[in-house]
């Protein structure tokens, strides 16, 4: 017999305005505590130095995970040109100056090979594992990790203003793995000059945005009676399949239901189906519900829908 998990069978997203200076690892812990989860994670890391959105799955959410770190990410962020940190951010230490400022007719007609499918160097401080070794542990041993140039889909970038001639602001919507620091780094190049980020926020992960996020300190165990506890963890929590927006659904019955659980397939091919499934292409991932709750990922294959995950709720 397995070892019963500590905590409570939790299951849903919460979504965290992450400040900055917070980790996102110990953002994943306090919700945790704070609900009582016997399970959790988070889809797609924050910086320290970054704020924002950062989606917090508990209990069987975290099987579906993979889709919310593979959907579009949308940030702010602002540059300051003329010097150049060794983490590309305002953390780390000035290693290259230049006297050389952009103008913003000059920005504006960079941008444009910056969109689309790029090539990008990530930065030496990024989780990025290299021989088993972090990049940014052995940065911080003064080592050099060698980095290797990778594709990453830029899907939007825009100017929104240049406060001052040492700082341009910006926001842009990507695909995954693109680091937004690497970007004003490479950005800065192109306009022959140096630049770091000096602020960074994450606006939207896949279907969660600024208006679903709660502030970290909402979820603080120290303060205030156990009712008020409970009435934020009823108004923060969102169902499971909330990181499933766009994957289409399928409701079915008891019967069907069990023989998922059961890891059997289900057939599709009488005549009255076709109307189930016609939003469902073959080959294709669906949602398949019952009693209006989710019941596990399938995947459609010759008229049969087959188990991917299967959620214990």
């Amino acid at each position: 017999m397995g070892r019963k998990r500590k905590g409570d069978p939790v299951h849903g997203w919460v979504v965290v305005d992450k400040p900055t200076g917070a980790g996102s690892t110990p953002a994943v812990n306090q919700v945790r505590r704070f609900f009582n989860a016997q399970k959790a994670g988070h889809a797609g890391t924050l910086d320290p130095f970054a704020s924002g959105v950062l989606p917090i799955a508990l209990g069987e959410a975290t099987k579906t995970m993979a889709y919310v770190m593979d959907s579009t990410k949308a940030y702010e962020f602002t540059v300051t040109w003329g010097q150049q940190t060794d983490t590309l951010d305002n953390e780390g230490e000035v290693v290259e100056t230049s006297d050389s400022r952009p103008t913003s007719a000059q920005i504006e007609a960079a941008l444009p090979a910056f969109t689309g499918v790029i090539e990008q160097i990530p930065p030496a401080y990024s989780a990025i594992k290299i021989d088993g070794q972090r990049a940014y542990d052995m940065a911080r041993r003064g080592e050099e990790p060698e980095m290797q140039a990778r594709r990453v889909e830029v899907l939007a970038l825009q100017l929104l203003d240049c406060p001052d001639t040492d700082h341009a602001r910006f926001t842009m919507a990507c695909g995954k793995g693109t680091y937004v620091r690497a970007l004003g780094r490479d950005l800065a190049a192109a306009l022959g000059t140096v630049g770091h980020l000096c602020q960074l926020r994450r606006t939207r992960v896949g279907p969660f945005g600024e208006s679903q996020a709660h502030a970290l300190s909402d979820f603080s165990l120290e303060a205030g009676e156990e009712s008020a506890h409970k009435a934020a963890r009823e108004r923060s929590l969102l169902p499971l399949q909330a990181s499933l927006d766009g994957i289409p659904a399928i409701a079915l019955s008891d019967m069907e239901a069990m023989r998922l659980r059961n890891g059997q397939a289900v057939s599709l091919l009488r005549k009255l189906d076709l109307e189930r499934v016609w939003n469902i292409d073959q080959g294709s991932t669906a949602l398949a519900t019952c009693a209006d709750k989710a019941l596990a990922l399938v995947r459609f294959e010759r008229g049969e829908l087959h188990p991917v995950r299967v959620f214990n709720l």
